[in-house]
């Protein structure tokens, strides 16, 4: 039976790996290339803050292709609409039909998500949904995957973490109102090796840094927001 098409939602992370990893072990779909949103004025991925140099190494490592979508460095969300929406339906145009995403509970970013898609004709899939999220990242280490602490949000945690690989000993350390997967946005990741890589990527810690942002919510309302980052340098 011929499977669906689909795209991947890649942000580089643990949940998107898991995800992913899921997806490929089931082959209900035919994934043809990972979409990543990236920041334009600094070429790094959004939000996690990880070098394009990067991201194309996961893609090579992975054996997929990925599709960047550039974004200014502080969208307003129609800004994002507009852009997602073109890009969107320039996918679907390739007569693919699903979009898959490594949401877990966030009940309103997954009714965003699957209203706009349907207006390109496009459907969700989310492979991880609804699963608790301490069984996830205990998974997702027992599996064998990699992945370090990129970014951090400054009122939950501190620069300490930054740069981190998440183990049990991460886990142990992790505050009590912080997700064990960071869903809340609480941390992001990169993901460097796992059983869906044919190689692991090589890369240095750099510096660790501050900033703030202000960032823009589903119902374009804005608030400000610091962060800390770990630069990661391919080696």
């Amino acid at each position: 039976m011929e499977k669906n098409k689909a795209i991947f939602n890649w942000s580089g992370g643990k949940d998107s790996a898991l995800a992913l990893y899921h997806v490929l072990k089931e082959g209900k779909f035919d994934i043809t290339k990972l979409v990543t949103t990236v920041n334009s004025k600094y070429d790094r991925i959004s939000m996690h803050g990880v070098r394009n140099e990067l991201l194309t190494a996961q893609g090579i490592e992975l054996g997929l292709p990925i599709k960047r979508i550039l974004l200014p460095e502080t969208p307003s969300m129609e800004d994002y609409d507009s852009i997602m929406k073109e890009q969107l339906a320039e996918i679907n145009n390739q007569k693919i039909t699903h979009s898959i995403f490594g949401d877990i509970f966030l009940e309103d970013l997954r009714v965003y998500r699957e209203t706009r898609l349907k207006e390109v004709g496009l459907k969700g899939n989310f492979p991880l949904w609804k699963r608790d999220t301490t069984e996830l990242v205990n998974e997702f280490i027992d599996l064998g995957f990699k992945t370090m602490v990129v970014c951090c949000n400054a009122e939950l945690l501190g620069n300490d973490f930054a740069g981190r690989v998440i183990d049990k000993d991460f886990l142990k350390d992790l505050p009590k109102n912080v997700d064990p997967c960071g869903e809340n946005g609480e941390f992001h990741t990169f993901v460097f090796d796992g059983p869906i890589f044919k190689n692991p990527i090589k890369f240095e810690l750099g510096e660790i840094t501050y900033r703030e942002y202000e960032i823009t919510k589903n119902d374009n309302s804005t608030k400000p927001a610091g962060f800390h980052f770990c630069d990661l340098i391919p080696s």
